[in-house]
């Protein structure tokens, strides 16, 4: 059954429930069975794992071998300046690491986002009267109350309403606060029904009473948040343009130095004297300052891009309430 399509009365009686909300018994009891109203973390690769792939992917690889390279010509022909120039390659790839797994730790933040957007509690209707609850005790069933300045704590449907309007940008990007209703909706889809109230949104205007009808990943707003801990985050353009140029670098570094070290022998030179000549041209050829630098500019870049307010549209494929156009989704690369 489709809670927006039916009468909040039918809402209410699908939901096994009444406009007076649940006993405390009941709803101890449905809170044993749902779980409480939080979100779940997916279990992610170790933080260690997380870390050491910072040090091992393949331009950093290169990196280490070219540093390698730069400390086995200082040890076969010490004062010529490849030493230092190891350190330094080995200092940038340290710096670089940690630095990225910062930036990625602190992208990983789905699930606290989700936790910020829900109140800690919430006024329900238990046993006939207003109880103020934590927002995680909520079961599908509880009639809660809402008025301007709350974050609705679960997706409810609407059983009264005097003058209600609701910001959904946290779920649906739109900009302007939604109207809504208890009537019954002629939408099946939550995001679009005027009878629907979402977790994480926020009431900017009126009052209401509505009915829980789904609590912590149940919720849409849990269902992205389990979509964007669950989902592999595939490699971007600009990734694979790096993984492309650090093979190109490593392969062309690698010919130049084979062709040096061939023509020094040509030239009579001694095998070792060849070798360490290869060796200076391959590090040579090795922009080690090039994986700081892309790491840096990505992390500058998009608060360059706020603060500039470039956006570029994309139409998502859902339509708004309103008719406001395309939903805006910021590309970077």
């Amino acid at each position: 059954m489709k809670i927006a399509r039916i009468h909040a009365d039918e809402a209410l009686a699908s939901l096994r429930t009444s406009r007076e909300g649940l006993t405390a018994e009941e709803a101890a009891r449905r809170l044993a069975e749902y779980g409480p109203n939080r979100g779940e973390e997916i279990e992610h690769e170790s933080v260690a794992l997380r870390f050491a792939r910072q040090f091992t992917h393949f331009f950093a690889l290169v990196l280490w071998f070219a540093a390698g390279l730069a400390l086995l010509a200082e040890l076969r022909n010490p004062g010529q300046g490849m030493g230092t120039l190891a350190y330094a390659i080995i200092g940038v790839i340290a710096v670089n690491g940690a630095f990225s797994f910062w930036q990625e730790h602190s992208a990983q933040k789905s699930l606290a986002a989700l936790k910020a957007l829900l109140p800690p509690q919430v006024a329900a209707l238990r046993d006939g009267g207003v109880a103020r609850i934590d927002a995680a005790q909520l079961v599908p069933g509880d009639v809660i109350l809402v008025q301007a300045g709350d974050h609705v704590p679960a997706d409810c449907r609407l059983i009264e309403a005097w003058s209600l309007r609701v910001n959904l940008a946290t779920i649906t990007g739109e900009s302007l606060p939604m109207p809504r209703n208890a009537e019954a909706a002629g939408e099946d889809d939550p995001l679009r029904a005027r009878n629907v109230l979402l977790a994480g949104t926020d009431v900017v205007a009126g009052e209401g009473r509505a009915a829980v009808y789904a609590t912590a990943m149940r919720t849409e707003l849990g269902k992205i948040a389990g979509i964007t801990q669950a989902a592999g985050e595939p490699p971007s353009p600009l990734q694979l343009e790096i993984g492309r140029l650090s093979r190109l670098v490593a392969a062309l570094a690698a010919l130049l130095g084979l062709a040096f070290f061939v023509a020094g022998r040509a030239l009579g030179l001694g095998l070792w004297e060849s070798l360490m000549f290869a060796v200076g041209i391959i590090v040579a050829n090795v922009p080690e300052g090039l994986l700081p630098t892309v790491t840096l500019a990505l992390a500058v870049l998009p608060t360059l891009l706020v603060a500039c307010r470039v956006i570029t549209f994309v139409p998502t494929g859902r339509a708004s309430s309103e008719s406001n156009g395309p939903l805006p989704r910021v590309l970077l690369f």
